[in-house]
């Protein structure tokens, strides 16, 4: 019993094997939405009570640690650097874990595909943190830990399947403050 309970723990609050997809620090739910989802994924829809999008509509990654595992910490910076796959339209948002924004006051909420700065090859970089960046900047406000929430919206073009050979964005810590 205490096995059974140790996994399905762990599978609810690290994304486990069960029904997750995960790439680097982002995982998603990939039988969200699904008519019959596997057991995993019911609980954790009923645990977070968010509207997820249906696989009609997209994918959600969420990111709680960076690229080297640590947890996102609200008085660090972070770049969130590389290319995404095609998608019609992809936003990022640093949220708490219930899914309340903690972009700053007067910041931007989001950041999305359509406004950001790109190199030649595609690639971007994204600066997410309470100090001041150039560039791609997502200003975020509070303490504690935070996460990541990348969307990704037309899944006639971009689906689960096609995830498999694909990355994501890395998560890389750029400084901390005590």
């Amino acid at each position: 019993m205490l096995v059974g309970f140790g996994l399905s723990y762990l599978a609810l609050e690290k994304g486990g094997v069960w029904g997750t997809l995960r790439i680097g620090p982002w995982v998603a739910w990939t039988e969200i939405g699904s008519p019959n989802p596997d057991p995993y994924t019911k609980a954790y829809a009923s645990r977070t009570g968010a509207l997820e999008m249906t696989r009609a509509e997209g994918i959600k990654f969420i990111a709680e640690v960076d690229s080297d595992g640590n947890n996102l910490q609200r008085n660090c910076s972070y770049r969130i650097d590389g290319s995404t796959p095609e998608a019609t339209l992809w936003t990022l948002t640093a949220t708490e874990k219930d899914g309340t924004s903690i972009a700053a006051q007067w910041g931007s909420i989001a950041m999305n595909s359509a406004r950001v700065n790109r190199a030649e090859d595609g690639s971007f970089a994204i600066n997410v943190g309470p100090y001041l960046a150039s560039g791609n900047w997502l200003e975020i406000a509070g303490e504690g830990n935070f996460i990541l929430v990348l969307n990704f919206y037309d899944s006639s073009i971009f689906s689960v399947a096609d995830m498999q050979g694909n990355t994501l964005p890395a998560i890389i810590e750029e400084r901390c403050d005590v």
